[in-house]
C-alpha cells in the first residue's frame, strides 16, 4: 500500500505554465503521474505538455474530479495558491515554493485547520509513491517499491538515505519531503500517523535536523502511539547556537531543546535508533524490521 498518493491519484500543477511547473510536468508524466490538469489566472485555454491550462484550481478540480495538486508557484504569489487550492474539495497540495513569508504562511496555516485536506510543504521536495505517482522534483530514480516508510525536512539528505535504502533492498511505501520552513502543513507527527495506519509499512526513517521541537515532538508521539519501528538521522549536529543551517526552521536558539542532542536524546528515549551516517541508518533498518 502507500499513503497521500498512488497510481489512481489525479493531479492538476499550479503555475504549470512557468519553467519549473512546466519541466517538472514534463517529469512527474514521464514517471507515470496522473496529470490532468493545470492552473494558472489568465492563461485559460493553453495547453502544456498536452495538459489542458484552467483559470482556476476549481474549474480545473470539477472538469477533471482531482484528488491532489501541486504548487509551482512564485513567492509573492504562493500564499494566494494555496488559499485557492484549499477553497476546494482537493485531498492534498504538494508545496514546492521555496521563500513563502513567513506571515503569509501564518494565515495559510490557519486556513488549513478548516480545510478538510492534507498540506505538504512549502520548501519542499514533494512526495513519492515508488512505481506509481510522484509529485514534485523527487530523482525518481533512486526509489523503488517496498516497505518502509521515508519522513524528512531535507530534499538533499532525502536523496542520500533514500540511495543508501535502495541499494539495501530496502524500497520504499511513500516518500514525504515535509518542508524545512518555520511553518509547514503536515509535520513528523501527521506524517508518522499514516504510515501507522499503513499495513504495509514495517518502518519508517524520520530525517530531522536542528531547530524547532518538531523532532522531540515526534518522539513523544512515536513512544505513546507508535507500533511500527522507526529509524532516525539528525542533520547539524556541529551547528552553533543562534546560526542558520540551510533551511529557515534550523535555527538552534540556545534554550536547551531544538539541538541536535536534545533531538538525539529525546528520540533514543523514545526507543528510536538514530543513525550517526546515512549508512548506519539504513544499518538499523535492517535490524528493525
Amino acid at each position: 500500500m502507500s499513503v497521500l498518493v498512488d497510481q489512481d491519484t489525479s493531479v492538476i500543477v499550479q503555475g504549470i505554465t512557468g519553467g519549473e511547473g512546466s519541466f517538472h510536468t514534463e517529469q512527474m508524466i514521464d514517471y507515470g503521474t496522473n496529470v490532468v490538469a493545470g492552473a494558472v489566472p489568465g492563461r485559460g485555454g493553453e495547453t502544456v505538455q498536452g495538459i489542458p491550462v484552467y483559470n482556476t484550481v476549481e474549474a480545473a478540480v470539477d472538469a477533471h474530479d482531482a484528488d491532489a495538486s501541486v504548487v509551482f508557484v512564485p513567492p509573492a504569489f504562493a500564499a494566494d495558491a494555496l488559499f485557492e487550492a484549499l477553497d476546494t474539495d482537493l485531498d492534498l497540495v504538494v508545496a514546492i515554493t521555496e521563500g513563502i513569508p513567513t506571515q503569509d504562511m501564518a494565515k495559510v496555516y490557519k486556513q488549513l485547520k478548516s480545510a478538510d485536506a492534507h498540506l505538504i510543504g512549502p520548501n519542499c521536495p514533494g512526495v513519492i509513491t515508488p512505481e506509481a505517482a510522484k509529485l514534485g522534483i523527487l530523482p525518481g530514480d533512486i526509489f523503488t517499491e517496498g516497505p518502509i516508510g521515508f519522513i524528512s525536512r531535507s530534499g538533499t539528505l532525502t536523496y542520500q538515505i533514500v540511495s543508501n535504502l535502495t541499494e539495501r533492498g530496502l524500497g520504499q511505501t511513500t516518500a514525504i519531503g515535509i518542508g524545512g520552513d518555520p511553518i509547514i502543513g503536515t509535520d513528523f507527527v501527521g506524517a508518522l500517523e499514516l504510515f501507522e495506519a499503513d499495513p504495509e509499512t514495517e518502518a519508517v526513517v524520520m530525517c530531522g535536523e536542528i531547530g524547532g521541537e518538531d523532532e522531540e515532538e515526534a518522539a513523544d508521539y512515536i513512544a505513546e502511539y507508535m507500533d511500527t519501528p522507526v529509524v532516525g538521522f539528525i542533520a547539524g549536529r556541529t551547528a552553533p547556537p543562534g546560526k542558520r543551517m540551510g533551511h529557515a526552521g534550523a535555527i538552534v536558539s540556545g534554550s536547551g531543546t531544538g539541538t541536535a542532542q536534545s533531538k538525539i536524546d529525546a528520540l533514543n528515549d523514545a526507543g528510536v535508533p538514530v543513525g550517526a551516517t546515512p549508512e548506519q541508518v539504513a544499518d538499523y533498518v535492517e535490524e528493525v524490521r
